[in-house]
């Protein structure tokens, strides 16, 4: 019987980020994946700016955004002529690094993460199957079938991050509750005639919506949408049969189909993400509509707030009970996201009089006009681009300093380090030294960066001290710089940082 401390199922975006990291963190562990190889179609298409600040603690943001392709303007149509149009250029500035969407492909994506694996030494096993597992206190023992022969594996910790059919999920039976909407849906991946369009395509038509972005940087489009009345029970469908009513509605005319299907979409959130020694992450734990592009980016970030906290206990560098802070963090947000997701798709696609009128009138007038406006833009991008996740009901959030609370992803303020994939104490001010000392007999990092303009508009408040997690979020906030505060909540949750 084979060994791991941590064994990942599952070699999607969600896994492949999840072994990255606790490689990053120098943590033993096993992947896993029944196929063959990375996916070679390109399902999820954003990248939001939360991940790529995420992918900046694991060293690959840089990868990404050289194969990925920036989204900076959304052109709206409406039955087949363009009504309106605003820029995305300048929605997220001053608020993160990347203050912009990036289309980039999803198996070119994992290609990119397999390949960030074997450049530190890791491969993942492709082609073997998990059967089952049993779990106690001791561990966990998984059968697995690689190449027509069964075998057995032993692990501290078992993750399963093997999708909306997670064969870890079903071994747990904590329920998938939700449903499917009735509508069914297109996706193809085209070539065009004429120059490569970049910017977000939106048809606001009267039974639906079809939008246009792109997929890859070699010059391929992707097109969605509702698929009309007349084709939605058809089997067998090709992209030929409504190919002549797309391209009245986006105002192209397709060269070449690389790739086109038809599905359903489903919503669903598990009931719990952990059980005993196993967890859930990525589509194994919530699926939802792809309204803002927030479903792959929710597990990468399911991966990496995982990632250290697994490090940590099984590092013994922190209690076990900090373990139990990752359910209560991410099945929130998954929840929140799934009702946000469902009534902005349901708007937006539904047959309805309100739904029309929504589509028809209410956003071509309104949404140019609204994003005129820098509180509108910021509130739009913080939302979708994930920066404002919080955890302030998290077992591990404590205090306040200014506008920031405890579980708030720490601001980005320009010339602060945000590169650090462990805990750091931060102060924008003057660090007292009472404070430096301790933190110093902790081994824990400190850095103090001079008060500024950048740090008040963050909403920070000058010289109040925040113990910033491994994931960005902040644990620990107080503002006169007590060490016994910070002192208090190292032994309350066991953390050890040497």
């Amino acid at each position: 019987m084979s060994e791991a401390q941590i064994l990942i199922v599952g070699a999607g975006p969600t896994g492949l980020v999840l072994a990255l990291a606790l490689a990053r963190l120098g943590q033993p562990f096993r992947i896993i994946d029944k196929a063959p190889g990375p996916g070679r179609a390109s399902r999820a298409m954003a990248v939001q700016a939360r991940t790529l600040e995420l992918y900046r603690r694991l060293g690959i943001a840089d990868a990404v955004l050289a194969g990925g392709i920036p989204v900076r303007a959304v052109h709206l149509r409406e039955e087949g002529a363009e009504v309106a149009q605003f820029s995305l250029e300048d929605f997220g500035q001053g608020l993160s690094p990347y203050p912009f969407a990036l289309a980039f492909p999803q198996d070119d994506h994992e290609r990119l993460l397999v390949a960030a694996l074997e450049g530190i030494g890791i491969r993942v096993e492709w082609n073997t199957e998990l059967l089952g597992f049993t779990q106690d206190a001791a561990g966990v023992r998984a059968r697995l079938r690689q190449g027509g022969a069964d075998s057995e594996c032993s692990a501290a910790w078992i993750c399963g991050c093997d999708g909306a059919h997670s064969r870890v999920r079903e071994a747990l039976a904590p329920g998938f509750p939700g449903g499917t909407y009735p509508q069914r849906f297109y996706v193809a991946d085209v070539r065009i005639a004429g120059p490569f369009q970049t910017d977000l395509t939106v048809n606001l038509a009267e039974r639906g919506l079809t939008l246009m972005f792109p997929v890859r940087s070699s010059g391929m489009q992707r097109l969605l949408g509702l698929l009309p009345e007349r084709l939605a029970d058809q089997e067998d469908l090709r992209f030929e049969a409504i190919q002549p009513e797309v391209e009245a509605l986006l105002g192209i005319r397709v060269e070449a189909v690389n790739w086109f299907s038809t599905y359903h979409v489903h919503h669903r959130v598990a009931a719990h993400f952990r059980s005993g020694r196993a967890f859930i992450a990525g589509d194994a734990g919530h699926i939802h509509s792809p309204a803002g592009g927030q479903g792959m980016n929710t597990g990468i970030g399911d991966a990496l707030n995982l990632a250290w906290k697994l490090a940590a206990v099984q590092g013994g560098r922190a209690a076990p009970a900090l373990l139990d802070s990752y359910e209560a963090e991410r099945i929130g947000f998954a929840r929140s996201l799934v009702r946000t997701t469902d009534r902005a798709f349901q708007a937006m696609t539904g047959s309805g009089g309100g739904s029309r009128f929504l589509r028809r009138w209410l956003v071509p007038r309104l949404l140019p006009l609204l994003t005129g406006f820098v509180p509108v833009r910021h509130a739009f991008f913080s939302t979708v681009s994930q920066i404002r996740i919080a955890y302030p009901e998290s077992p591990l959030s404590e205090g306040e300093g200014g506008e920031v609370a405890a579980g708030d992803r720490m601001p980005w303020v320009p010339g602060a380090e945000y590169d650090r994939f462990d805990w750091r104490l931060e102060v924008h001010g003057a660090l007292a030294p009472a404070l430096a000392d301790a933190s110093q007999r902790l081994g824990l990092a400190a850095a103090a960066y001079p008060w500024g303009e950048a740090a008040q508009e963050a909403g920070l408040q000058r010289d109040a001290a925040y113990l910033v997690r491994p994931d960005g979020h902040v644990g620990l906030a107080w503002a006169n710089q007590d060490p016994l505060y910070l002192e208090v909540y190292v032994a309350r949750h066991g953390l050890a940082f040497r």
